[in-house]
């Protein structure tokens, strides 16, 4: 019986998910969870086939999450799954260890390929996101200044552009005050930014809320 687990803060989305993996599965035992400290609890606990999470949860990032089951299950194949565009997000993924980045726009047509093609042991890519790798073996000058920024730096920059407060921050992740806004300065500074206004209208521009 392949063993699913499926991580999305939205309940609505994770039934979708599953109902579409029991279409292309039969029988698969499917297993949701809504974040991804419970992600990482269920991961240690079962024994999964193949996992597929959410990049965007609340608390810690689900590329925070990923590259811990990475430490932990170094063969266990990790489908992210996000409605932010593979330009921001697919490259990333992959570094950390993900075997495909899959949005949610194409889940439907895409979701039961991808599995099938990670649970044999390759990886799921899109042709764009093939190219944008190919792009990576190049130098950096001309990037966008977010793609400068580490994973960590990026999501705080989307928190910061979503409006919350340091110290709201602070207690998301699990960090202290001061930690956020040593991370707040430096995206400023390599962002060339002055304020979180800033940030926002940025982070609009380039699809990172």
């Amino acid at each position: 019986m392949m063993r699913i687990l499926i991580a999305d803060d939205h309940a609505v989305v994770r039934k979708g998910l599953a109902q579409i993996l029991l279409d292309g599965f039969p029988g698969a035992r499917i297993e949701e969870v809504e974040n991804s400290e419970t992600l990482i609890k269920a991961a240690i606990k079962g024994s999964w086939d193949v996992i597929i999470s959410d990049l965007t949860m609340p608390g810690r990032s689900g590329l925070d999450a990923l590259r811990q089951l990475k430490e932990l299950f170094p063969k266990l194949p990790i489908l992210i799954m996000s409605m932010h565009s593979e330009d921001q997000y697919a490259i990333r993924a992959l570094k950390a260890g993900a075997s495909g980045y899959i949005s949610k726009e194409t889940a439907p047509e895409e979701l039961v390929k991808a599995v099938r093609l990670v649970l044999n042991g390759k990886k799921y890519i899109t042709p764009s996101t093939a190219e944008k790798l190919a792009d990576t073996v190049h130098a950096d000058t001309g990037k966008p200044p977010h793609e400068l920024l580490s994973d960590r730096e990026l999501h705080v920059l989307q928190l910061l552009a979503g409006g919350k407060a340091v110290s709201e921050i602070a207690g998301m992740l699990s960090l202290s005050n001061t930690t956020v806004s040593t991370y707040r300065s430096r995206i400023m500074h390599k962002m060339g930014m002055k304020s979180n206004a800033e940030l926002t209208m940025y982070a609009m521009k380039n699809s990172l809320l």
